[in-house]
């Protein structure tokens, strides 16, 4: 089978990004990293790639804290595609995308979220929802859209809020759960098994 061509997107620790490259690392997704990018010089992600000989490239920060302008990010989508990517994967990216990377990634582009989408959208959702005082969370990965976190939802995982629990615990929970869904998601991709909106690989 082919490998799929992966880019990957964070602007953190990249514990998801971990995840996933062991699970492509022990033959259990057919897919194969061909670059991971940040728009934070420092981010751990950046080095958790490089230990792995993965390329690397960061993006200008700009201006503005939530988003890129549009030359920024259209060149970011540049380096993507000339990178061979077939699916972006954004996780832990702190930037709202917009149309230069939607214009080349719709359709092809995921992220993995820390609550059941559409419920808790935004900024760190596990304590939107913990203050919330819901008797379950979870974790999503979902198509990207223009809608910060509103394309469509691919599959969730549930966790339950324990008795007892703080914003913080429950993170710990949700992002085990995380770990394990955003592997499964890109194997099934891959794979055929999760119908694509838009499969690169078949133009």
């Amino acid at each position: 089978m082919k490998r799929l061509k992966l880019g990957v997107l964070g602007s953190g620790r990249g514990s998801n990004f971990v995840a996933l490259a062991a699970a492509v690392a022990e033959g259990k997704v057919a897919a194969e990293f061909v670059v991971v990018g940040s728009d934070q010089a420092d981010a751990k992600i950046l080095e958790e790639a490089k230990n792995r000989e993965i390329p690397t490239l960061v993006c200008p920060n700009g201006k503005y804290r939530t988003k890129l302008e549009e030359e920024i990010e259209e060149g970011l989508a540049e380096q993507m595609v000339k990178s061979g990517v077939e699916l972006l994967i954004l996780a832990g990216y702190m930037r709202v995308v917009k149309r230069p990377l939607l214009s080349r990634f719709g359709g092809a582009m995921i992220n993995i979220h820390p609550s059941l989408l559409p419920a808790f959208p935004g900024l760190r959702a596990w304590e939107q929802a913990w203050k919330a005082g819901v008797k379950e969370t979870g974790c999503t990965v979902h198509w990207v859209n223009e809608v910060v976190d509103g394309g469509s939802v691919i599959r969730q995982i549930r966790v339950p809020v324990e008795v007892g629990d703080s914003a913080e615990t429950l993170h710990g929970r949700i992002q085990k759960a995380e770990h394990c869904l955003l592997p499964e998601v890109v194997r099934d991709l891959a794979e055929g098994r999760i119908p694509w909106l838009k499969d690169p690989r078949k133009k």
